[in-house]
């Protein structure tokens, strides 16, 4: 059973008096996105009750997920939300995210998870990759002090529960033998899942609080999310992301290998559309 750890960073220990209003400032795009991403985290809690039941019995999974997992994401939520509200003075962050989680736990729900436990912990890997890569897309781009600080922790933090899950996958495809097919079924599901889900939702909210304009008219909210994804996808790092969504389906060696690069081209192309 994992053995509690400390933290590798405190968000007590974060010096905000560093915060560069002006910087923060100049990209409302991506003010936005950090706060959907604060909602997103701050709902983890609900995620780990959904997780933690799924794997009933399997206590070293429950422990991990309770005395690691959870705490290290709701302080990625904490952190984030602290820093909007030194973005956004005026936003009612506590009143928005509480209408983000009455729709939020309307869609992330056990019956929204693989069936399979191995399966699970495949998908779980897509969503590890996506939110590590997001946040070192993030630290990339952001030329203000304290994001660049606070994205490159949680980058970390995410890249080391990516490990974890990894880890348990292995041992439930050891009892369960999905095989590369289901496996990949699993990935590209949950790739679907975490744009048409998770992060819609949040940015409705985010919009609906910062830019209402913006949800009176489907047109205008959905060129808006648009153009937040593109930022995202130009900036994404492309051979990480890709080695990372490869690694469940235990490619012979040379194969990944000979898939990593012209997949890695491709995305940076699709990138730029």
């Amino acid at each position: 059973m994992p053995q509690p750890a400390t933290p590798s960073w405190q968000l007590e220990n974060i010096d905000f008096s560093r915060f560069d209003a002006d910087k923060a400032r100049a990209d409302e795009d991506l003010l936005c996105l950090i706060c959907a991403s604060s909602f997103i985290e701050s709902g983890s809690d609900l995620y780990t009750r959904n997780l933690v039941t799924h794997y009933q019995g399997d206590e070293e999974v429950q422990s991990w997920l309770r005395e690691h997992w959870e705490p290290e994401e709701l302080q990625h939520g904490r952190a984030l939300a602290t820093y909007m509200c030194h973005a956004w003075p005026g936003f009612d962050w506590d009143r928005a995210f509480a209408d983000f989680m009455d729709e939020y736990r309307t869609v992330c729900t056990t019956e929204q998870l693989e069936s399979r436990r191995g399966l699970e912990m495949a998908a779980r890997c897509v969503v590890e990759t996506g939110t590590a890569s997001l946040y070192r897309a993030i630290h990339e781009l952001t030329q203000e002090p304290v994001l660049k600080e606070l994205t490159g922790n949680i980058k970390r933090d995410e890249v080391g529960h990516y490990s974890h899950f990894y880890r348990y996958f292995l041992t439930y495809e050891d009892r369960e033998h999905n095989g590369r097919w289901r496996v990949l079924g699993a990935l590209l599901r949950r790739l679907r899942e975490i744009r048409n889900e998770d992060g819609d939702i949040a940015l409705r909210h985010v919009f609906a609080w910062r830019h209402p304009e913006y949800n009176a008219d489907p047109q205008t909210f959905r060129q808006a999310c648009e153009r937040i994804y593109a930022l995202v996808r130009r900036n994404l790092p492309a051979e990480m992301a890709v080695k990372m969504l490869l690694k469940p389906l235990r490619l012979p060696p040379r194969l990944h290998h000979g898939l990593q690069t012209p997949l890695t081209r491709l995305s940076e192309r699709l990138a730029l559309r």
